[in-house]
């Protein structure tokens, strides 16, 4: 649900510093239905239905990530589209490096106030992981919905979110011309 937040407030910057949401409507994304999916597997193994195979739910969450990248690739010439992507594919990386789980920072799912349950998540914390420092080690304390745990990855999201948001708006902190913004 953080993320969800965090989406909503990349996309109330716009206006305040300057940019037209209005000009999101000209822009041209392909594979739409790639990101969907992927969105739907994750909250189905994740929240609706976190028991059961764990072997199944580790095949659909590398499924998500591939459907992310059939997305990404669809969309490569986007400004910030790089950023975004170079943030999906660390969290593959560690992903793929923990047996299809995001390592996490027992710290840091303390201090976010998150408890882990036996069910599948696809941040945990692990007892032998790869590549913490890659894993979900930022810490965001608060109660559901705001307490999680991110990844530099995850970081590297949002900011291609907002470089493309900013520069398609034309917002004040966009430095492209109008003509080069899409």
């Amino acid at each position: 649900m953080l993320l969800v937040i965090a989406a909503l407030l990349c996309v109330a910057t716009v206006p305040l510093a300057g940019g037209r949401l209005g000009a999101l409507a000209g822009l041209e994304i392909r594979a739409v239905w790639a990101v969907l999916l992927s969105a739907a597997i994750q909250v189905g193994i994740t929240s609706a239905l976190p028991g059961g195979s764990q072997a199944l739910h580790v095949a659909l969450h590398a499924t998500s990530y591939l459907l992310v990248a059939v997305f990404l690739v669809a969309n490569r010439r986007l400004v910030g589209m790089p950023v975004l992507a170079l943030g999906a594919t660390l969290n593959m990386l560690v992903i793929a490096a923990n047996g299809g789980v995001m390592p996490a920072s027992a710290t840091a799912l303390r201090v976010a106030g998150i408890s882990e349950t036996g069910d599948f998540a696809n941040s945990s914390s692990l007892a032998h992981p790869h590549l913490l420092p890659l894993g979900d080690v930022i810490p965001i304390p608060g109660p559901w919905p705001i307490g999680n745990v991110l990844s530099i990855g995850d970081l590297l999201i949002f900011a291609g979110m907002l470089i493309l948001l900013h520069t398609v708006c034309a917002s004040n902190l966009s430095r492209r011309p109008a003509a080069n913004r899409a």
